[in-house]
């Protein structure tokens, strides 16, 4: 579930950006796809982060460090996806936007911190039902907006 909460909204969000910052602040196809394409830049360092510092926190913690990380980083993005909706001004929804990503792909990270956890002789089979919990959080997520009109959906 947890994965599903992380990755199933980055893919989601992958999805829609483009057409929410194209609708809601009038841009360009063009503009409003690379405003968007600034969710995944933050994977770059993000994801990576969130597993360094689920290590640090599990050093100081062990795995009490590790999920309350994981709990940080998910109650963050879900607070931040919240101030994104209400954001009135680009500006303000960029800045928003790639503080709501850092967050997605750091629990994304904590995650995987945890799976060695689960059962170690089957670290691989953890890891593949995992992700695929991801894509199921992604179908999940989708299924619930694809019926909303854009410009009648709830902020």
């Amino acid at each position: 579930v947890q994965y599903a909460c992380c990755f199933g909204v980055e893919i989601t969000m992958n999805n829609a950006a483009a057409l929410y910052f194209r609708e809601a602040f009038g841009l360009s196809t063009e503009s409003a796809a690379a405003v968007a394409s600034i969710f995944g830049w933050m994977n770059l360092f993000a994801r990576g982060t969130g597993g360094f510092i689920s290590d640090k926190a599990n050093a100081r913690r062990g795995m009490n460090g590790r999920l309350w990380w994981q709990t940080i980083c998910l109650l963050l993005e879900g607070f931040l996806v919240i101030v994104f909706a209400y954001c009135s001004s680009l500006g303000g929804a960029i800045a928003v936007l790639v503080f709501f990503s850092i967050f997605v792909q750091a629990a994304e990270g904590s995650s995987y911190g945890i799976v060695p956890y689960i059962n170690p002789p089957y670290t691989g089979s953890i890891a593949g039902i995992i992700g695929a919990g991801g894509n199921t959080g992604s179908f999940a997520f989708s299924f619930c907006f694809r019926q909303m009109d854009s410009k009648t959906a709830p902020v």
